[in-house]
């Protein structure tokens, strides 16, 4: 769960602006059918199985259109959860529930959504002592949620954005002048505090980020030929990430190659959502 500094500094705002999105001036269907105050309830389902992620954020998208509404759940983020079942309640205004249904739930079902396929990706590394990583492939403003959302589902968060490490990428080597000449000057210039990792793709990349002493070598793109000559050249002398369409379908092919990191962007970008509903809304006394 996010504490209440990163909630109300960074996760406020983002829900606001989605609920601003979704209310211009006034939910008309609501207020044509509900003109007053109604204490009332509805259920949370879950329409199939997956991992439930980002309940606290639900929850959120009511308080802020109204502190005294309150959900119960019977669940919590991380937890296993199937068809059919009913995993919490939200009570308060009718008008409030109405208006907030469809934000909450768009924020529940993709979070919900990328923690379940990160949990189906993260079981085919276990043992393996390989991290599942995340990449910036997120959708926009969605960050602080779906990186959550891999935690959840038993991955790892890579560098949250361009502020948070050094990534050397091809488009940064070429305009540096290579890959030496990009790392002498990310040394020079990064505080000490930070590792320099250097994307690469063939076997002479890595030879000269070896030489210029990277910290960590992504490896991308390659056969697994490629990576197997690669890690053989590195023997230790940096961390390993391999990174490249890496998808639950193909990740098999880099366990036992003694790859440190796999990074996949397909977490974020090409996690299907989990379909939840609220249903059975009614008035209570």
């Amino acid at each position: 769960m996010y504490d209440q500094v990163t909630l109300g500094l960074n996760v406020d705002p983002y829900i606001l602006s989605a609920l601003k999105e979704d209310i211009t001036s006034e939910d008309v269907s609501t207020n044509s059918v509900m003109p007053d105050p109604t204490p009332g309830v509805v259920d949370l389902i879950c329409k199939e199985d997956g991992i439930i992620c980002g309940l606290q954020v639900f929850e959120r998208v009511f308080t802020l259109l109204d502190s005294s509404a309150k959900a119960e759940f019977y669940v919590k983020d991380g937890d296993h959860v199937e068809n059919k079942q009913l995993i919490g309640k939200v009570y308060g205004d009718i008008r409030v529930l109405l208006c907030g249904e469809r934000t909450a739930l768009n924020y529940l079902q993709r979070m919900s959504g990328i923690a379940t396929y990160t949990s189906q990706v993260a079981a085919l590394l276990e043992g393996t002592g390989i991290k599942l990583l995340d990449t910036r492939k997120t959708s926009p403003n969605n960050r602080i949620f779906e990186k959550y959302s891999v935690r959840i589902g038993g991955g790892n968060n890579h560098r949250y954005n361009l502020s948070d490490g050094v990534l050397l990428k091809d488009n940064h080597i070429g305009a540096a002048g290579g890959v030496k000449q990009a790392i002498s000057m990310a040394k020079a210039y990064a505080p000490f505090v930070r590792k320099i990792e250097v994307e690469v793709e063939n076997l002479d990349m890595v030879k000269e980020a070896v030489e210029a002493g990277a910290d960590i070598i992504m490896l991308d793109n390659m056969s697994t030929e490629q990576l197997k000559e690669s890690i053989d050249y590195i023997a230790g002398r940096a961390e390993i990430e391999v990174s490249g369409n890496v998808t639950k379908e193909n990740i098999a092919r880099l366990t036992g190659l003694g790859v440190n990191y796999v990074s996949s962007g397909a977490l974020t970008h090409s996690a299907p959502i989990m379909d939840l509903s609220m249903k059975n809304l009614h008035p209570v006394e």
